[in-house]
Order: structure tokens, then C-alpha cells, then sequence
């Protein structure tokens, strides 16, 4: 199969196209025919060899994507073959495994992608919702009528922030440093959105709260 690997930790160009051996699923784990792979902050880190954890080169990046389970090992059950699922790791470790053609994954590291999502969205879903959900939910344990501010909300974690705070009935203001990413913010459901390259953005904040926060 193709796969990206990168030789060596550095730049962008150390990666490169390789001709590598199909991997095979063992006992509890799946084989998936990779559709789409995201690309996330981290794994620039890790190919930059500035990431806490490293792995040894070579490696294929890609922590996470999307595609079709291809084949199942021994004792997987609620899957079959055709399945479509989003990938959230596979077995080469932290970061590793879905810039190729297939990816062996646990059976834990999948989840089902329905029709109606592109695999192009299911590749970009969990690092920025899972961030999103735990931060908003589980950490700050936000609630509906509460006011959100969300700083950077045009990037892929501030995006999920917004929808999922949407959805829960927070009061969502975001922040974004150009016209385009503010237009993209309002698109995506925030009540107010502020520029937070100006001077007074802060002040601005305090007023649509009325002093809250």
C-alpha cells in the first residue's frame, strides 16, 4: 500500500511517499480502508520533533480520518465489513497511522460515521469536538443561559465550541482576528461576534454581558 512516512523529524518535506506492506488486523482490532485524514496542530509538532511523545522514525503521521472497515480480526464484534467509520487512533501509537491507504485500528478507536457526513468530515471530527465537549461539559461544566466567550473561535476547536454551546443553550460570543473568520463565526451560531485584534474588545464583552463574566 502508499503511505506517507517521514523519515526523519523536521520540515514538511520530510515526508514522502512510500510503498510499504499491507497491514494485517489481529484479535480485537479492524483494518479500515482510509477515505480521509486529518490534519491537526499536533502532528506538525510531532513531525517537527517538538511533541512530548515521539515516535521513531519512520513513521506515518495522522492521528486521525475517516473511512471503510475493510476487514475484521478475530473476536470484533458490532462491526462488519462496509461499515463507514471516523478514526480517533490506530495501533502504531499516539499521532501515528492514517496518512496511508489503510490503518489498523482497535476496535475502541472507531466509531460509526453516518451517510449523511462526508469522510472528509469524519476525518476532521474528534480531536476538535472531543477537545470542544470535554472543555465545555466535563471541565467547566457549562450550562444552558450561560454566557460563552470563545477566543479564536474561527479555528476547529472554537468552531465546535460554538455549535456544541449553540446546541446546549449557552449565550455564545466569539472572537476573530480577521473579516473572514468573523463572518465564518456568525455563520456557525455565535450570538455576538467581537474583533480581538481592537484595543477595546474586552470593554465591548462587558457591555453585551451587562458586567457578567
Amino acid at each position: 500500500m502508499k503511505a506517507i512516512r517521514a523519515h526523519q523529524f523536521g520540515p514538511s518535506h520530510v515526508l514522502q511517499l512510500d510503498e510499504v506492506p499491507a497491514p494485517k488486523p489481529g484479535t480485537g482490532e479492524v483494518l479500515v480502508q482510509i477515505k480521509a485524514s486529518g490534519v491537526n496542530p499536533a502532528d506538525t509538532y510531532v513531525r517537527s520533533g517538538s511533541y512530548a511523545l515521539l515516535p521513531t522514525p519512520p513513521y506515518v503521521p495522522g492521528g486521525e480520518g475517516a473511512g471503510v472497515i475493510v476487514e475484521l480480526g478475530s473476536g470484533v464484534r458490532g462491526w462488519k465489513t462496509g461499515d463507514r467509520v471516523y478514526v480517533t487512533g490506530t495501533i502504531n501509537g499516539p499521532l501515528q497511522g492514517t496518512c496511508a491507504e489503510l490503518a489498523v485500528c482497535g476496535a475502541s478507536q472507531i466509531q460509526p460515521l453516518p451517510e449523511r457526513n462526508s469522510f472528509a468530515q469524519g476525518a476532521a471530527v474528534h480531536v476538535a469536538y472531543a477537545t470542544a465537549y470535554r472543555s465545555l461539559f466535563q471541565r467547566a461544566e457549562a450550562r444552558p443561559g450561560e454566557w460563552l466567550l470563545v477566543h479564536g473561535a474561527s479555528g476547529g476547536v472554537g468552531i465546535a465550541c460554538v455549535q456544541l454551546a449553540r446546541s446546549h443553550g449557552l449565550r455564545v460570543i466569539g472572537t476573530a482576528g480577521s473579516e473572514r473568520g468573523r463572518r465564518l463565526v456568525v455563520a456557525e451560531g455565535a450570538h455576538h461576534v467581537l474583533d480581538h485584534s481592537k484595543a477595546n474588545y474586552l470593554d465591548e464583552i462587558k457591555a453585551i454581558t451587562e458586567g457578567h463574566g
